[in-house]
């Protein structure tokens, strides 16, 4: 099914933690998770770990998604190589289909221009005000942010389960109390939470 499928960016350099939460829950709710990256090799995560990737950026279509996730990567920072994943990320929005972006891809999306008119956050603002975008007002200090359209999300590199909590919450996995509690599960290891989950 076409809207339950979710694409998630490998690249070699790929930060293994930052889509973890979100990825392993979207998977128990629904949805199918399949791995996109630039060409069919293998790629290999920071952690060392080898991913044979399911497709190539050349394969997804935003008609057949509904998410893209980009994860932070040396790479970001460091060679234009994974600029393609920023240009797909603009179809996904230009399609409006979301994209959640984490960490070092923000930078990438800044660059490519898709954080001037968008609210947004990363790890610091000067980290992006590197990048030479124009997008500085809109900058927001949080963990994450969903931008008012609802079709991208942003956070910086210590908040993976705040990116699933945005995730969850525009996709519909989890709302209201079940959503606070999970986050309060996963981020503050608050043992009540488990009630409110379970009921």
């Amino acid at each position: 099914m076409a809207g339950k499928t979710v694409h998630l960016a490998v690249y070699d350099t790929y930060a293994d933690w930052e889509a973890g939460h979100t990825t392993a829950f979207l998977a128990q709710n629904g949805y199918t998770v399949r791995t996109v990256a630039a060409t069919g090799a293998p790629v290999t995560t920071m952690a060392g770990v080898r991913i044979q990737p399911d497709l190539t950026l050349d394969d997804v279509q935003p008609r057949d998604s509904a998410l893209l996730i980009l994860t932070g990567a040396s790479l970001w920072d460091t060679s234009d190589d994974l600029a393609p994943f920023a240009r797909k990320a603009r179809a996904f929005l230009d399609a409006g289909v979301p994209v959640a972006a984490i960490c070092g891809a923000t930078a990438g999306l800044a660059r490519e221009g898709l954080l001037d008119d968008r609210a947004h956050t990363s790890a610091v603002s000067f980290y992006l005000a590197a990048t030479g975008y124009k997008g500085g007002e809109h900058y927001r200090d949080k963990d994450a942010v969903t931008d008012d359209d609802g079709l991208l999300i942003t956070a910086g590199p210590t908040e993976p389960v705040a990116l699933a909590r945005e995730v969850f919450a525009r996709l519909g996995v989890f709302e209201g109390e079940k959503l606070d509690a999970w986050y309060r599960l996963f981020h503050d290891s608050d043992p009540a939470a488990y009630e409110v989950l379970e009921s």
